[in-house]
């Protein structure tokens, strides 16, 4: 072996502490890379890639099949502009009934495809199988039913014979072209005797990137198959916009996290790297002395940065991709996108970046010693020069705490570079703490504003009979005045009732806009009811509305402006005097019910909300409310969040995941900085040891010396969350497309901060235990040995 190789291989070997350190600090920043990196691209564009990968379709059209024929829309797919279509396939629309808990579901459109692949939309599975005969169906994973239907028996009871169809998979179409799918002569069986059914055509064009595109193919397939004929068409585009809102809420939070995560691992790896060779001055002014030039020294200790920082890159890009598979299954069902895991070039950029980082601080710093003359490198102490740091130690001398405290408290001062360093790394880290602890409350107060759960008892007269266990969505009702009557008889004779109020839903039309929006009209004051305003204020009388913000957007209108939704063909003029948080992709109006008393809407899916008086036991109230409600059929519940959306749960997830990394990543560069502190110390904790200190006062010493930086770290990275989350969260809102009102934004109490500052200071303790235990056990005669 060459002499360069047994310096490299005596440099990794004699310095374990830090030869482990460098690995750990790398695994950890670049398995925190590989993850961030992951998201980040699978957050961008994440509808086109699943439209590429399925081969959407542009334009989803129904057309009524008594008015065009099946060979006349196969001959549209020559339509001028049209490069692949699909179909016709039959559809029909149907309500079907879950066979074993016995409630209804809410009307769905089929499609009877025999196969999900095709020249356009090629649904992707995700749970069972495709159909291969009659008597099965697939749902669509966008279809409000439970998490696992596989297998359950869907029973239509509004068709002749009471066709039932067992569900053999669950599948996903990016242009959400069905409901369900199942065989043409299932499709048949589940058309009602006096509808004419009706076909689903699929077409991609050549141009469609425009809605201009887009209705100019539309144009040309009806020129062939004749306007009369559509009953409905799908833009892709709209499905586009309503997708890339739900998962824009992680652009915001991925980019702030990835920037922190980049400046950390630069930082903790640098620091680390430029620690280690920086404390071997001496050793290479001795390598100098027996013959080494100054290129073949630097060489040595860039090799030795390198041989560990090499396995832990190679440790951190398998623990990214283990770490990313799971995390990206997850998006990809909330995107409806396939992957097959990290994207190659993500690895490489990180191994490259790493790499490139690594070899250049140790180069830079390894050039600084050695270019100092041989004599002067051997002559560099292990102590701070003269007279550094001594202002501190005569005022840490003085304050009343023990000696070998005060001596710590004073070490940062001596050593001014080294504590700037281990203060940034538990700035960085209390400040990914912070930022990711206030976005986890700002989410939490999002899902509470959307879930509107602020009442303490509920009454859903659309859920199904007690003992048939949880429903989902299950498909809406009209109350008859009888039962109206029933509960809320029920409601006011029972004794703890404080307020309620009643909301029902139906579908009515905003002039200006197609389609229809939804409106809750409430009966009774509901500003209780945890309906978080943004703007304005709630409605208090008939004629006034509030709504959110994708309201105001899709209309143009602001707060103040009137607009008039048409029910049942009768104009009512309403003015908008609230902006409400309710994320959502839907047209949706709040109002007074007596607003619309003159047009008498069918309105469906009622339910009661109610808050007690102060003192009144809730299981008490429900058992006594339920007993009154018994002849009704309809039940009490305490009220409960829904458990959050798949987006929340997701961003939340990957916020503990991410802050778990980077703080383990800020102690690596604690430990690092002590460890080369209580290397070049160990000759005075000898000494220290010699004079009378013992074991537990040097762990003291040791762990005293990381808290005047651990405490400042701890409250500037604290201020710095505080600024990243005011700064991000709103930029998430505008992303989703809802403002946010300042009770999400404000989420820091004075109590949460002081918490989130003291955590600066485990960052540092934690940092500092295991060389302090190392000081603690070394003995005084190898301590004062130590050169």
């Amino acid at each position: 072996m060459s002499a360069m190789g047994r310096v490299v291989r005596s440099g990794v070997a004699r310095r374990r502490v830090q030869t482990v350190v460098i690995a750990l600090a790398t695994m950890m920043a670049v398995t925190a890379s590989v993850l961030g990196g992951s998201l980040l691209a699978a957050s961008s564009g994440p509808f086109d890639r699943a439209f590429a990968q399925q081969h959407g379709a542009h334009l989803t059209a129904q057309f009524d099949a008594a008015r065009t024929t099946a060979a006349r829309l196969m001959a549209s797919a020559g339509a001028t502009g049209v490069i692949a279509a699909a179909g016709p396939f039959p559809t029909a629309t149907a309500a079907p009934r879950d066979v074993a808990a016995e409630f209804d579901l809410p009307p769905m459109t089929i499609v009877g495809r025999t196969t999900p692949d095709g020249e356009v939309d090629h649904v992707s599975l995700s749970q069972g199988r495709w159909v291969n005969g009659p008597g099965q169906i697939v749902l669509s994973a966008d279809y409000p039913v439970g998490p696992s239907p596989l297998d359950t028996d869907l029973r239509f009871p509004d068709l002749p014979g009471q066709p039932t169809l067992t569900v053999v998979g669950v599948a996903r179409s990016v242009g959400r072209t069905a409901d369900a799918w199942a065989s043409p002569s299932d499709v048949a069986a589940l058309t009602a005797p006096d509808a004419t059914g009706g076909y689903q055509m699929l077409y991609r064009f050549a141009e469609a990137s425009t809605a201009a595109h887009v209705e100019r193919g539309q144009a040309a397939v009806l020129a062939l198959v004749g306007s009369p004929a559509l009953l409905g068409a799908q833009s892709w585009l709209t499905i586009k916009d309503a997708s890339e809102r739900e998962v824009a809420l992680f652009l915001p939070f991925l980019v702030a996290f990835g920037a922190l995560g980049l400046v950390m691992s630069v930082l903790v790896v640098g620091t680390v790297i430029a620690g280690a060779v920086g404390t071997a001055t001496r050793r290479i002014g001795v390598l100098k002395a027996i013959g080494f030039t100054p290129v073949q020294a630097v060489r040595a200790y860039v090799a030795q940065a390198l041989i560990p920082a090499t396995v832990g890159i190679a440790a951190g890009v398998v623990a990214g991709n283990l770490l990313a598979i799971p995390v990206l299954a997850d998006t990809d069902q909330l995107y409806g996108t396939t992957t097959t895991g990290v994207t190659w070039w993500i690895d490489a950029v990180v191994v490259a970046g790493a790499l490139g980082m690594v070899a250049l601080t140790a180069w830079a710093a390894a050039l600084r010693a050695g270019r100092l003359r041989t004599v002067d490198a051997i002559a560099v102490g292990r102590t701070p020069r003269p007279g550094r740091g001594r202002w501190a130690a005569r005022l840490t001398a003085r304050l009343p705490l023990p000696r070998s405290v005060s001596l710590g408290l004073a070490h940062p001062f001596a050593r001014p570079a080294r504590a700037a360093a281990v203060l940034a790394a538990i700035m960085f880290g209390a400040t990914t703490v912070t930022f990711a602890v206030g976005v986890a409350a700002s989410l939490n107060r999002v899902q509470i504003a959307k879930d509107h759960a602020a009442a303490d008892v509920v009454i859903d007269t659309f859920a199904p009979p007690r003992g048939t266990g949880p429903a989902p969505n299950t498909a809406p009702r009209a109350l008859s005045a009888d039962d109206t009557a029933k509960v809320t008889t029920a409601i006011q004779a029972q004794p703890g009732t404080a307020e309620y109020y009643r909301v029902a839903t139906t579908q009515v039309a905003v002039a200006g806009m197609t389609g229809f929006a939804r409106l809750d009209a409430f009966t009774g004051d509901a500003s209780w009811g945890g309906y978080e305003m943004i703007s304005g204020r709630w409605f208090t009388r008939p004629g006034e509305v509030t709504v959110p913000s994708t309201f105001l957007t899709a209309t143009g209108t602001r707060i103040g402006d009137s607009v008039v939704l048409t029910d049942h063909g009768k104009a009512v003029p309403v003015r908008i005097v609230g902006e409400v948080l309710h994320p959502t992709n839907n047209l949706l109006v709040f109002a007074d019910a007596a607003t619309f008393a003159a047009t008498k809407p069918n309105l469906t899916a009622a339910s009661y909300h109610i808050r007690l008086a102060d003192g009144v036991d809730v299981s008490e109230y429900l058992t006594g409310l339920n007993s009154a409600l018994a002849t009704s059929g309809f039940t009490a519940a305490s009220e409960q969040s829904t458990g959050g959306s798949s987006t929340i749960v997701l961003l939340d997830a990957l916020a503990a995941l991410l802050t778990l990394m980077l703080v383990a990543v800020a102690a690596m560069g604690v430990l690092n900085m002590v460890v080369l502190d209580t290397r070049e110390r160990v000759r005075d904790l000898g000494i220290h040891k010699a004079l009378g200190m013992t074991p537990l006062q040097t762990i003291a010493m040791v762990i005293a010396s990381v808290l005047v930086t651990g405490l400042a770290g701890g409250a500037i990275g604290v201020t710095a969350g505080v600024a990243v989350h005011r700064a991000v969260t709103p930029a998430m809102g505008d992303a989703a497309g809802t403002k946010l009102p300042t009770s999400v934004i404000d989420v820091y109490q004075p109590t949460m901060l002081l918490l989130l500052g003291l955590g600066g200071l485990l960052i540092a303790v934690a940092g500092a235990f295991l060389p302090a235990g190392w000081a603690a056990r070394t003995r005084t005669a190898v301590a004062l040995r130590t050169e």
